[in-house]
């Protein structure tokens, strides 16, 4: 997210805007944590993992009450527009705050779930991703060494991106993901095609939201196929942190950028996106409402944006990547 904080910054200011930098997002909004920003703030950041400016979880936010003095403090400090990091909570919030006050407010899509709609790639996706690649490649040498299944738990919550992308990368012999319904019938097939094809060790990547997570798959195939030693690791808030990539960096400054000619088009309540490398302008109304449509269940999530792009609505959104790269991940195990 430093990335897109110097970007914003710097951009702002190179086009005659004042910056102020709110300290912990809704909450620094609430209790006044609002400091003037200037390009030496953000020097020397771009490199560096987390946020400047810190994040915390804010309920008073959630009230109208304390949406009011965050109001009353913008007011204050002369703030006349947000730009906001962050994910569906964020960007909900920030849908809700311009709304009730007539706020032009600017998303970014932050978080390493990728599971924001509207938009290829999330900042900090990339990262993670990298990252469950690292800690894989050195499972893998015990796996192999001792002959071990190995159920590594990946975050996403209601995502499959992480789990299913880090398996590809990895070359794990399977992904559990919420968007794809799994046996532990069919997955033993798929661990024993790995041995059968002189493998001596396989690692199954499961996204944590997906019943129970890693543990509840290592109990099952425990009990019900004894002959393998199995073994669990979670990966946790290791995939949080570390220096961003090269593609985060520059994907954070190029939407960064974009949010500040997003505001000087008089653009107000949208979410900035890429889609096929082209950044794009989301309203919130549309990616928002996807996320809660009681229509879409959360497993069919992530095929929303194909069915969106077939007409159901004008805008177009982002590509089906989601079920292309599931069917070629699927299709691709079976010839390992």
């Amino acid at each position: 997210m430093n990335a897109a904080i110097r970007a914003v910054t710097r951009s702002a200011i190179f086009n005659g805007l004042k910056v102020k930098g709110i300290y912990r997002g809704f909450k620094g909004l609430v209790t006044d944590e609002i400091t003037d920003f200037k390009t030496e703030n953000v020097s020397n950041i771009i490199q560096q993992g987390g946020t400047i400016l810190k994040t915390a979880r804010c309920k008073e936010f959630l009230t109208p009450e304390g949406r009011e003095i965050a109001y009353k403090n913008m007011q204050k400090h002369g703030i006349d527009a947000l730009i906001v990091i962050g994910g569906d909570g964020s960007l909900t919030g920030a849908r809700i705050f311009a709304q009730e006050y007539d706020i032009p407010c600017i998303g970014l899509p932050g978080t390493i779930d990728n599971d924001l709609y509207g938009t290829d790639s999330t900042i900090g996706y990339d990262t993670a991703l990298n990252t469950i690649l690292e800690c894989v490649d050195k499972i893998r040498d015990t796996a192999t060494s001792h002959e071990r299944l190995f159920f590594v738990e990946v975050m996403g919550r209601e995502s499959g991106f992480l789990a299913l992308n880090g398996a590809i990368a990895a070359g794990a012999e399977a992904a559990i993901i919420p968007e794809r319904e799994t046996e532990v019938d069919q997955l033993e097939e798929l661990i024993q095609n790995g041995f059968r094809k002189s493998k001596n060790s396989s690692i199954v990547l499961v996204a944590e939201g997906k019943e129970g997570g890693a543990f509840h798959y290592a109990e099952r195939v425990q009990k019900e196929y004894p002959n393998f030693d199995v073994r669990v690791s979670i990966l946790g808030h290791l995939q949080r942190g570390g220096r961003p990539t090269a593609y985060d960096r520059i994907l954070a400054s190029r939407m960064g950028t974009a949010s500040i000619e997003a505001l000087l088009e008089g653009q107000r309540n949208i979410m900035i996106g890429i889609d096929e490398d082209e950044m794009v302008y989301v309203p919130y109304k549309i990616f928002l409402g996807i996320l809660a449509s009681s229509h879409f269940p959360l497993k069919y999530r992530p095929h929303i944006p194909g069915l969106l792009n077939n007409g159901i609505t004008p805008f177009r959104l982002c590509r089906n990547t989601r079920v292309q790269t599931l069917q070629w991940f699927h299709r691709t195990i079976r010839d390992v």
